[in-house]
């Protein structure tokens, strides 16, 4: 392979573009994609503008207490009704989702921070480090995400920012070991090949090289994976393991809602509803994205 011939290869695995427009065209030919898009980017549009959208933001941030308006069902003045201490549940919904994208976000970057360079390490070094990083992966994917994180969880003070670290916990081994079937595909293309004959080290063939390779992957598991991260997020929140009140977290809510079940229903139904649209909005757009991408992601 001569000088040339291996430059342009480096050049091809390093410098290919995304077609940007071909990937909007095939996220519009699937309805339910754009559906997903739609309801991801209005729970987002609710978490930065919530000051601006909730009648009675007070409600949200602080533990408010109006006896006269206690228990009310939904109406035009409270779109969701009040809970059972007088406080607005759709402002308290809608602040909540600022509550769930932040973990969601969080858990997600921890994980791909750590998972990813494992992963690429794994694949690159190979032998015992490889072997090594590989085990341990799988002795923790043996034990159930929730699991796991119920586990460390309960070893921990109930707060918003133990919960992430207690979900990130058992979410990174996922993207290790995607990261690691991802590389093990790519050592023998010939850009990677090309990079190794021009005497590149291991370290920029793995971030350099190949990690731009995975990034489609990565963001197509990462976008499916927040729906089930808020839902494992919300499941601590429910059992009393995750934000405390008064914080508007849509687990937490359910829980002191589902007491006054079923006479005051909207306590618990609308913070459940909020969970299944956004789980439902995730799963739709990394659907759509998993097409874009040409990716087949295992387990999925």
């Amino acid at each position: 392979m001569s000088a040339e011939t291996v430059t342009n290869e480096v050049a091809k695995g390093s410098n290919s573009r995304f077609d940007y427009k071909r990937a909007w065209y095939k996220l519009k030919k699937s309805k339910l994609s754009l559906v997903g898009l739609f309801i991801v980017v209005g729970v987002i549009f609710m978490a930065i503008f919530a000051p601006w959208i909730v009648p009675y933001p007070a409600d949200a941030t602080g533990a408010t207490i109006a006896f006269d308006k206690m228990n009310q069902p939904p109406s035009l003045e409270h779109f969701f009704g009040t809970d059972e201490i007088g406080r607005d549940i759709f402002s308290r919904v809608v602040y909540g989702a600022r509550i769930s994208l932040m973990l969601g976000i969080l858990v997600l970057a921890i994980a791909i921070g750590i998972g990813v360079p494992l992963g690429l390490i794994a694949g690159i070094w190979g032998g015992k480090i490889g072997a090594l990083i590989m085990r341990i992966t799988d002795i923790f994917l043996a034990i159930p995400s929730l699991v796991l994180a119920l586990a460390v969880a309960a070893i921990l003070e109930p707060t918003l920012i133990n919960i992430m670290i207690a979900i990130s916990f058992g979410w990174w081994p996922w993207f290790t070991r995607l990261v690691y079937g991802e590389v093990l595909s790519l050592k023998d293309e010939q850009f990677v090949l090309a990079s190794e004959g021009l005497g590149a080290s291991k370290w920029r063939i793995a971030f350099i090289e190949v990690l731009p390779n995975c990034t489609s992957t990565i963001i197509v598991k990462a976008t499916l994976d927040m729906g089930f991260v808020i839902l494992t997020g919300a499941s601590l929140g429910f059992l009393g393991l995750g934000a405390q009140p008064p914080t508007p977290e849509w687990g937490t809510m359910i829980a002191e809602g589902r007491v006054y079940l079923p006479e005051m229903w909207w306590q618990a139904t609308f913070p459940g509803f909020a969970i299944l649209v956004t789980v439902l909005g995730f799963n739709l757009l990394g659907d759509g994205l998993r097409d874009v991408f040409d990716v087949r992601l295992d387990g999925e």
